[in-house]
C-alpha cells in the first residue's frame, strides 16, 4: 500500500461544483517521487487512475471513482528570469496571476479570478476576456504514465487550440502535469481586447486595474468562488462557445445573433443560444439549475447530483440542436461515468 492511502474518500468537497461520490482509493502527493509511486501502484494493481487538483473543471459521477484518485499538492514558484516563472501544478492559479500583476508582468492579467490549479491551465488552454494561457506558456513538465519518466513539452508540442490541447486529445491520460513555465512581459501593457473589458476600464488601464475589473465582472456573473453564494458552486462555463466554418454559418438560422471571427471561422455565443432556446437564468432542475447571474453556469443549488447535472445539460443540448442546428460541447471533464 502507498503511504497515507485512504479508502472511500468523498470527492465532492474537493470540487467547485460540490458533486461526486467517493474514491475507492485516495492519496495526496507532495513530490514528483510520490506521483511516480502512485502511478506505479495503480498500474501494478490494474486500478484506474484519476489525477485531481483544484477540482474546478470536473463532473464526478454520483458513484464516485472506482480506482485511485491522486490529489496533487505539488507546490512552489521559481522565478527563472525577469518575466519567466516555473509554477508547480498545484499552485492556485489566481495567486499566480496576482503575483504576476504585482511584479508588473503582463500576459495573464485577464485570467484573474479563475478557480483551480495552475497545472490544469494548459490542459484546457484556459482563457478569458481575450487572453489564453497558450500565449505565454513556454513549456509543460510532465510525468509519462507508461514509463514514469519526467519530460518537458514545448508550446508547440501541446497543440493548443480553443479550450483544448494535446492533453485532452491525442495524449489524453498519457501524462501527469507537474509544472508549467510561463514567459510574461515585464512592464508590458495589459491586454484590453474584449469589448466588455474595454467598456469597464478603457484603453489606458494598468495591469492592476485590468485585474480588478476582470474580477468585478466575473463576480457579477457568479464566476468567483464564494462559499456563501450558491451561484458560484459551479464548474464555471459549462459549455464552450461553438465555432462554425463559414459554410456551416451560412446555414445558421439567426444571423443577427452575436458572432465573432475566430481563425477564419465564426464563433457563436453559447450563452445566447441557451437563453434563446428557452433556458433562462435561474432555471431549476431538481437540486441543480442555471445560475441566476450567468446562463453558461450550471450550479449545485444544494444536494444536487451528477445525474441531475447531466440531465440538465442534455436538455439544453437537445433544445439548442433543435432550434439552431448547433451542437454544444461541455467544457468540464466527466469522471466515473
Amino acid at each position: 500500500m502507498l503511504a497515507r492511502m485512504q479508502r472511500n474518500v468523498p470527492l465532492a468537497p474537493l470540487t467547485t461544483l460540490g458533486i461526486g461520490g467517493p474514491a475507492k482509493y485516495f492519496v495526496e502527493v507532495q513530490s514528483v517521487d510520490e506521483v511516480r509511486q502512485a502511478v506505479d501502484w495503480a498500474a501494478s494493481k490494474g486500478e484506474p487512475l484519476l489525477i485531481l487538483a483544484g477540482g474546478s473543471n470536473v463532473l464526478i459521477a454520483d458513484e464516485g471513482f472506482r480506482g485511485l484518485v491522486v490529489h496533487l499538492n505539488l507546490r512552489g514558484i521559481t522565478v527563472e528570469t525577469d518575466g519567466t516563472v516555473k509554477v508547480a501544478a498545484a499552485e492556485p492559479w489566481d495567486e499566480v496571476v496576482a503575483m504576476a500583476v504585482a511584479r508588473r508582468w503582463a500576459g495573464i492579467e485577464c485570467l484573474s479570478g479563475i478557480p483551480g490549479s495552475t497545472g490544469a491551465t494548459p490542459i484546457q488552454n484556459v482563457g478569458a476576456y481575450g487572453q489564453d494561457v497558450s500565449e505565454t506558456i513556454v513549456s509543460v513538465e510532465v510525468l509519462h504514465r507508461s514509463n514514469r519518466r519526467v519530460t518537458s513539452l514545448t508550446n508547440a508540442d501541446c497543440e493548443f487550440a480553443y479550450r483544448t490541447s494535446v492533453f485532452k486529445n491525442a495524449a489524453k491520460d498519457r501524462y501527469v502535469v507537474l509544472s508549467v513555465t510561463f514567459r510574461l512581459n515585464p512592464n508590458g501593457p495589459p491586454a484590453v481586447r474584449y469589448p466588455e473589458l474595454q467598456r469597464s476600464v478603457g484603453q489606458a488601464a494598468d495591469l492592476q486595474q485590468v485585474r480588478d475589473a476582470v474580477i468585478t465582472i466575473r463576480r457579477g456573473k457568479g464566476m468567483v468562488i464564494d462559499p456563501a453564494d450558491p451561484d458560484t458552486h459551479s464548474d464555471g462555463s459549462f459549455f464552450m462557445n461553438p465555432i462554425l466554418s463559414h459554410a456551416d454559418y451560412e446555414n445558421f438560422p439567426k444571423k443577427d445573433a452575436p458572432h465573432f471571427p475566430a481563425d477564419e471561422r465564426v464563433k457563436l455565443s453559447a450563452a445566447w443560444l441557451i437563453e434563446n432556446a428557452g433556458f433562462h437564468k435561474g432555471f431549476v432542475h431538481g437540486k441543480v439549475g442555471i445560475s441566476t447571474k450567468h446562463t453558461l453556469a450550471i450550479i449545485n443549488r444544494g444536494g444536487g447530483t451528477a445525474r441531475e447535472v447531466r440531465e440538465l445539460a442534455a436538455m439544453i443540448q437537445e433544445r439548442v440542436r433543435e432550434e439552431f442546428g448547433v451542437e454544444l460541447q461541455p467544457e468540464p471533464n466527466f469522471i466515473g461515468f
